[in-house]
Order: C-alpha cells, then structure tokens, then sequence
C-alpha cells in the first residue's frame, strides 16, 4: 500500500488555446490587468475560444494557472472582488451562455506526469487523454478508456469521467485540492465517495490541482487502449465541434444515444446546432450555433424520448451561465 502523501509542483507549461469559433473576437481584443502578487488576468476574454464546442461569451474576468501557488493567489483576488470562481480544463464537457460568465474564470493549466513504476502523480491540467496512452504503452491497464477523452486530468476526476464500463475512480488513488479559502487537502480514494458521472467535489467549492493513479501491469493494456481508439474513430464525431455524450445512459443495458437515434432524431437541428448522424448522443455546432440553440435542440430530445418511450434523459454536460450552473 502506498501513503498518501502532499505532492506540490510548481511547472509552468506552454500555453494551447483552444477551439474558438472564426466570427468571435480572439484573445487580443481582451483587457490584461496583474494582481500585486504578478497574476496575470483578462477582462472580456471569450469562452467560446476554450470550449470544444467554440461557444460561449464573454468572462467578465479569466486567468490561466500555471502553478499552485497562483491558483492560490487568484482565490486570493476572487475573495477579495467577491466574485463566483469557474474552473475551466479542456472545455469538453461545459456548455458556456452566450452572456458570458460574471465572474473569475480560471483555465488549470497545472501540467505535470511523474512515474514511479506503476505509480502516477498527475497536475490537473494535464491530458487525460495522454496519460492513459502513456500508462498503456508502459503496459499499465486501469485508464484505457481515457485514450481520445478530450478533458484534463482535473476535469476527469471531477466528472468521474468513463467509458467502456470503466471510470476515473477506478484507477485513482489520492487527490490534492485547494479550497476557496486557501486551505490545502489531501483526499485519498477511500475518503472520496465516487458514482456514475458524479464526484464529490462537485459539491465542493475550490479547484483540484493534482491526482495521483496506481495502476496494475497488463500485457493486454496496449492492445486494449488502441481498439478502444479505434471504436471510438468509427462511432464518434470526432471532427466536429462538440462536447461530447450530451446526455447519461439512463441504465446500465440502455445508452441514451440508442433512445435518441430509435426516435428517429438523427440529423434534427436548431439553427447550426445539430443531432450528429454518427452518434445521436452528440450535438455538433455546424459553425455558428449559439448556447440558447444548444439548450432548445436539448429540451427537444428530452421531450420527443419521454413522449415516445417514457424515459427522461439527463444532461451529462455542465451548462454554465452568467452567474453559474444552470
């Protein structure tokens, strides 16, 4: 058994913007301010440029964090501005308001992976994506199905992120967090009480910085990380803009995608937000699809399955807006 123990990085990494859609103003039409500690901070900067769905308005503050240490500080700002704080990772599961959001968002860019043996102390920003290509190429099976999941490490935990019958939780040993007072926890696995797409820090308010994984050695992992990779290539709109399954399986033998594609909704749209015709669990943005199209194309799928089948589906995204969780 290993101890839990505190591992504090600081690592500063090269920033990737992400997706953003060409009619929106980029970063440079944003006002940059620093805090009397060095943090860097942006007024008006779009959400719509870290959602890999290219949708969203305007933060009335963002900041990246690089580091514990300026997460910290950026609480620090928060409480003293009395603002609502959003943590932002790879935008893969949120769906942003076209007002924007009124308060801080802070993109986790807390970016590190060490080793030791089939032990991994992981930032919050890191791929999830990568690591679980990383941990199969070592021959280390337990996050597999993280192979093509467009989120961060940070953001897997806190959604208790799965496929294939497995989730984050599985593979997860100890998580470092930071609340908004800036109190430091350390939370091993037995502590933390994980069900389907649900976390406890969902509940929580402060931001994950680092996960640590314990993985078991597999001469399968490989083999297993590449079919998985290859399904999703065939079954998933993987070149589109999207955030992924819209909607939770209602049940363990019923997908929501199987209900929503029996009701012949496939290629249903509002707008450029459409129903994808490879995955009825996506909605794809066809370049210019707003928020408010997004949750009408929602609330119609939720209402022709219950009329047809009986069954309600559930939205897996986040949907954020402008002063928080919808």
């Amino acid at each position: 058994m290993y101890d839990c123990k505190i591992l504090y990085v600081l690592q500063v990494p090269l920033f990737t913007p992400g997706l953003h859609p060409p009619y929106h103003e980029t970063h440079k039409s944003a006002i940059v301010h620093t805090t009397h500690m060095g943090l860097l901070w942006q007024s008006n900067r779009y959400l719509s440029e870290f959602s890999t769905f290219g949708i969203g308005g305007k933060a009335r503050y963002f900041a990246e964090i690089t580091s514990p240490l300026e997460m910290e500080e950026a609480f620090s700002f928060a409480r003293e501005q009395g603002l609502e704080v959003l943590i932002l990772g790879k935008g893969s599961n949120c769906l942003f308001s076209d007002e924007g959001f009124d308060g801080l968002v802070l993109l986790n860019r807390i970016d590190f992976c060490y080793w030791n043996g089939n032990v991994a102390e992981v930032g919050a920003g890191y791929s999830f994506s990568l690591l679980g290509i990383q941990s199969a190429r070592k021959g280390l099976s337990g996050l597999e199905f993280a192979s093509g999941i467009p989120a961060s490490v940070g953001g897997a935990v806190f959604m208790n992120a799965g496929a294939n019958g497995k989730e984050t939780a599985g593979a997860l040993y100890s998580v470092l967090y930071l609340d908004l007072r800036g109190s430091l926890h350390q939370f091993c696995r037995e502590e933390l009480l994980f069900s389907y797409r649900y976390s406890p820090f969902q509940q929580m308010q402060g931001a994950i910085l680092s996960a640590s994984f314990v993985f078991e050695p597999s001469s399968s992992a490989r083999f297993k990380q590449l079919e998985i990779i290859d399904r999703r290539i065939k079954t998933q709109p993987l070149k589109e803009l999207s955030i992924g399954c819209i909607f939770r399986n209602p049940g363990p033998e019923i997908s929501a995608g199987m209900l929503i594609d029996r009701c012949g909704l496939k290629g249903c749209s509002i707008g450029d937000a459409a129903i994808s015709e490879i995955h009825a669990n996506f909605i794809i943005n066809l370049g210019r699809a707003r928020a408010k199209q997004v949750q009408d194309l929602i609330e119609k799928i939720q209402q022709t399955v219950y009329d047809k089948t009986g069954v309600r589906l559930e939205p897996e995204i986040r949907m954020i807006g402008k002063h928080g969780s919808i």
